[in-house]
C-alpha cells in the first residue's frame, strides 16, 4: 500500500495487535491527561514495545510538556517519533530534537488557509507536519475531536512539505478526503472508535479496508 497509515491513541494490546495485523505503519499512544485516550508512561512502553515487535513505529503525542515529562516518556517508552501537538514554537521544536535525537512531527490546526502558512518557520525542523481540524469551541483537546477540515486548502502547499492528513477522518470520507488532498500519510483516532478511547476493532479494519479502496482507484487513474 502507498498510502501510510497512523492509527493513534491506541491504549489496549488488542488494538495494538489490530494495528499490526492491519500492516498500519504507525502507533500513536497518547500523553495528555485531559483526552480519554491518555495512556500512563507504564502501559505506554508496555504497548510500544509489543508495537515494535510486530513492526510498527511508535509515536509519542505529546502537548506542551515540559522536559521532565519528555525525559521520562522517552526513557521508558522509547518511542521512534515525538508529535508535538500543542503550541510549541520552533525554538522549543528544535530543542527537543536536538535533545533526543529522534524525528519530530508537529500538528497544526488548520481553519483556513492561512494556518498552513505557519509551517514555514518548522521547515528544517520537523521532519513531518500533522494537519488536524481546529478544535471546536469548549473542547480542551487539541486534537481527537471527530471534526475535519476543508481538504481542498492543501492544494496550496508547494508540495515540499511531508505531512499526515488527520481530523474526522471515517471509513466514509476517508476516500473523498484522499481524492481531494492528495495525501499520502492519514492519521486516525476517534474514526476508529465506539466510544471515546474505546477502539473498535471492526471499525479499525473497515477505515483500513477504505484506505487501500482509495489507493487502488489513485494507482488506476
Amino acid at each position: 500500500m502507498t498510502i501510510e497509515i497512523k492509527i493513534c491513541g491506541l491504549s489496549t494490546p488488542e488494538a495494538v495487535d489490530r494495528a499490526a495485523d492491519l500492516n498500519a505503519d504507525m502507533a500513536g499512544f497518547i500523553f495528555f491527561e485531559k483526552s480519554p485516550r491518555h495512556v500512563a508512561t507504564d502501559s505506554a512502553a508496555a504497548l510500544a514495545e509489543r508495537a515494535r515487535t510486530r513492526g510498527l513505529t511508535t509515536v509519542a503525542v505529546t502537548v506542551d510538556m515540559d522536559d521532565a515529562g519528555l525525559d521520562e516518556i522517552v526513557a521508558r517508552m522509547k518511542p521512534d517519533w515525538l508529535q508535538l501537538h500543542g503550541g510549541e514554537s520552533p525554538e522549543r521544536a528544535a530543542e527537543i530534537k536536538a535533545r533526543y535525537k529522534l524525528p519530530v512531527m508537529k500538528a497544526f490546526a488548520i481553519r483556513e488557509a492561512a494556518d498552513l502558512e505557519r509551517i514555514a518557520p518548522y521547515q528544517g525542523i520537523a521532519e513531518r507536519f500533522l494537519f488536524d481540524a481546529k478544535p471546536p469551541k469548549g473542547s480542551d483537546l487539541p486534537g481527537g475531536n471527530g471534526v475535519s477540515f476543508d481538504w481542498q486548502l492543501l492544494a496550496t502547499l508547494d508540495g515540499t512539505a511531508s505531512y499526515m492528513l488527520s481530523g474526522g477522518l471515517t471509513k466514509d470520507n476517508i476516500g473523498e478526503a484522499l481524492s481531494i488532498s492528495g495525501a499520502t500519510m492519514v492519521d486516525v483516532s476517534s474514526g476508529v472508535e465506539s466510544a471515546p478511547g474505546v477502539k473498535d476493532l471492526d471499525m479499525m479494519d473497515a477505515f483500513v479496508r477504505a484506505v487501500q479502496d482509495a489507493d487502488k482507484r489513485r494507482l488506476q487513474e
